[in-house]
């Protein structure tokens, strides 16, 4: 089995990024989900009620981060560069489903631009290196910790899990409708990640912990966010990839400690 695409989201919800290689942090891959956009009393936002979302993505800089609308149909595009807050600046307390955290604002430029595009009031806010949010004690250790993302710090997928979906399905649907972390080839059948408990990719090893219940943002089109109906959700029950009554695709996992991993690499079932 080895790797054969790596995947970030800078900005929870947004666009994200194919990457060759990556750090593995304690959070998942270095810069995932480390900022975040919230309503103005802190509550998170995500395509689930702003589809739009998907027009705007978001790239790592030197100094902090560069987002990018996109208007479908047309070739310009708006772009702004937002600097990483600096130590000691606003501090908003934001909530991500039952976790309150302290996130860092990143100031009113991105607050006004994000505002006009989506018509509301909403502020940018990012993680600084010294905020934890502990995973959920039922699936993690001590000291685990995940960023902004829904729960846990990866999400692991098989080419082998989505061949099967897409073979049921009338329209095959892209990898990138399910957001995944790290993608993995050679599983040898269809879903055999249900019984994985551990990996090993080069020096890095990962803790499966459960399956990834999926949501309605699965059910829209990866570039522009817009309603393709009741897929995969309606398929995935069919074919009873449920736990907990909601529908699955996919494992999150929790990396045991830093390490780099890449495109090609080998991958152990431990």
């Amino acid at each position: 089995m080895k790797v054969v695409s790596l995947h970030r989201y800078p900005v929870k919800s947004m666009g994200g990024e194919t990457m060759t290689r990556a750090m593995v942090t304690s959070r998942g891959l270095e810069g995932d989900r480390r900022w975040m956009m919230v309503r103005e009393d802190g509550r998170f936002l995500t395509r689930r009620e702003l589809p739009a979302m998907a027009l705007v993505s978001a790239q790592p800089t030197e100094r902090g981060l560069r987002l990018r609308h996109r208007v479908p149909g047309v070739d310009a595009a708006s772009e702004l560069d937002v600097p990483v807050p600096l130590s000691g600046s606003s501090e908003l307390p934001v909530r991500v489903w039952g976790d309150e955290v302290i996130g860092h604002d990143a100031g009113p430029a991105a607050a006004a631009w994000l505002s006009a595009l989506f018509g509301r009031p909403v502020r940018l806010v990012h993680m600084a290196e010294q905020t934890v949010r502990p995973v959920h004690p039922d699936y993690g250790a001590a000291g685990d910790r995940v960023s902004f993302a829904d729960g846990f710090p990866l999400l692991v997928t098989t080419v082998e899990s989505i061949a099967a979906l897409n073979a049921r399905l009338d329209a095959p649907l892209d990898m990138g409708r399910f957001r995944p972390n790290i993608v993995l080839e050679g599983a040898g059948a269809a879903f055999a990640e249900d019984g994985w408990q551990r990996l090993r990719i080069g020096g890095l090893t990962l803790r499966v912990v459960k399956p990834c219940t999926r949501c309605v943002i699965t059910t829209q089109d990866v570039e522009t966010g817009e309603s393709t109906g009741l897929e995969p959700l309606r398929t995935l029950k069919a074919m009873g990839r449920v736990w907990q009554k909601m529908p699955v695709f996919g494992q999150n996992a929790i990396p045991d400690g830093p390490a780099a991993i890449a495109v090609g690499d080998t991958v152990d079932v431990l």
